[in-house]
């Protein structure tokens, strides 16, 4: 039986990589000029972000529960949150280059 803290520490899990993910593909098509250097940088880079930060919180923290497959574990904890976080950077935050910066900085 599944216990409401290792249901919570999965969902502060997710949330948390749902968050790196985002970030990390805001940063990416921000910095890089290239139409497919955001795509291969959120490919490459993010999930083993994403695979340190599960080893962290599940493992260090002793956070989330057993979902009884590794394949589950990694679609949960990786794939998911990835997917999540390129689809709000994506279709909920305006494109970089639609963003106005200011001319100078203070």
């Amino acid at each position: 039986m599944v216990s409401l803290v290792g249901v919570i520490g999965l969902l502060v899990l997710v949330l948390v990589n749902t968050a790196i993910a985002a970030v990390s593909t805001r940063f990416f098509r921000q910095r890089l000029d290239t139409d497919w250097g955001p795509i291969v940088y959120v490919a490459l880079i993010t999930p083993v972000l994403l695979f340190g930060t599960t080893l962290l919180i599940s493992g260090v923290l002793q956070l989330g529960t057993n979902l009884g497959s590794t394949q589950l574990a990694l679609l949960v904890s990786i794939a998911l949150p990835l997917v999540l976080g390129v689809t709000v950077d994506f279709f909920w935050m305006p494109a970089p280059d639609e963003m106005e910066l200011p001319d100078t900085m203070r």
